[in-house]
């Protein structure tokens, strides 16, 4: 449905986006992860036909972007980080306006402003002022204008960005029910909305795809040092520098506390297996050992790797399932 090839961004000397490909399948909600200044909302620009690219192709649906952009942008719902909306007009006025910018006839977006009220859960305001409407109602007010037109691409560009808690469950859940019907990029740098929505994950570091895949998948590709949680019960003086010494550990951190139980979070070798030595070590100590158990790597622990640079300026190894110039479904 949306495929990206060699696409290049360059703003006088720097590169905000450097030879990225990918695509995106019929059905799929793909995020585009990454660190303020990556390069999302450039390619996200890009995508839509909002910014040209200094080089690379763009197809969507089809059609190619750039040799064809009225045609492929009929395929394209678009909501911007920052939603422009006339505030002075009525919910159903606006998109009644919309309407007419997208083509459809009186009859067309009649049927269409009502169907999209309701997905979007805008029957109860569409007489109210946009001006008066909390951050988000305008957000989905500014989904119903990119849905307006039944594209059979959504492209979103940070759609929770500035929600309280409430407003962005409200906003996440309408994301999954519109994912059922269309294809979806999403650009977000936040890392439950992509566990919580997302298919695939595509993380992107200064303008380069550095990983892609499933979170599955990069949560697998984790190659970093093994992490056990210990629990002990009460707090037994001396614990941490126990633990500290069993063969195999590197270090060990406080955990979160619980009411009579303390956590120690050991990082291990990778190499090693050190649950028979602490469960001895606690045996020996005569403490009542609650649990313990090996941490999985979250997707946190892989983005952090992957956006992190050391110290001379190189960047960490990439890690992702196929390539990472380019990125298939």
């Amino acid at each position: 449905m949306i495929e990206v090839r060699n696409l290049t961004r360059r703003y006088g000397d720097f590169t905000a986006v450097d030879q990225i490909s990918f695509s995106v399948d019929d059905g799929q909600i793909v995020g585009i992860l990454g660190p303020n200044g990556a390069g999302k909302t450039s390619t996200i620009r890009m995508v839509t036909g909002f910014v040209p690219p200094t080089s690379g192709e763009i197809t969507v649906a089809g059609v190619n972007l750039l040799t064809a952009p009225t045609s492929a942008r009929r395929n394209i719902g678009y909501l911007p980080e920052s939603v422009a909306l006339y505030e002075e007009m009525r919910v159903s006025e606006y998109l009644a306006n919309r309407a007419m910018l997208e083509g459809l006839g009186r009859s067309a977006a009649r049927r269409a402003i009502a169907e999209t009220l309701s997905d979007c859960l805008l029957d109860d305001v569409q007489r109210q002022i946009i001006g008066t409407l909390s951050r988000g109602y305008r957000q989905r007010v500014g989904l119903a204008a990119a849905i307006l037109h039944r594209p059979s691409v959504l492209v979103l560009d940070e759609p929770t960005v500035g929600l309280d808690p409430k407003q962005i469950v409200a906003i996440r859940q309408l994301i999954k029910d519109l994912g059922k019907e269309r294809t979806l990029l999403l650009s977000t740098h936040i890392l439950p909305e992509v566990e919580l929505l997302c298919d695939r994950v595509i993380i992107i570091d200064r303008g380069r795809i550095v990983a892609a895949g499933t979170p599955e998948s990069l949560r697998e590709s984790w190659v970093g040092n093994t992490v056990l949680r210990v629990s002990l019960k009460g707090d037994p003086p001396g614990a941490a520098a126990v633990l500290e010494s069993v063969d195999g550990v590197i270090s060990v951190a406080s955990g979160s506390e619980e009411e009579g139980q303390k956590n120690f979070l050991l990082e291990c070798d990778q190499s090693a297996d050190p649950r028979e030595e602490v469960f001895q070590a606690a045996v020996q100590k005569k403490w009542i050992l609650l649990g313990l158990t090996a941490e999985g790597a979250s997707l946190e622990d892989v983005f952090v790797r992957l956006t992190t640079r050391e110290e001379d300026g190189g960047a960490v190894e990439a890690a992702t399932d196929d390539s990472t110039e380019e990125v298939g479904s």
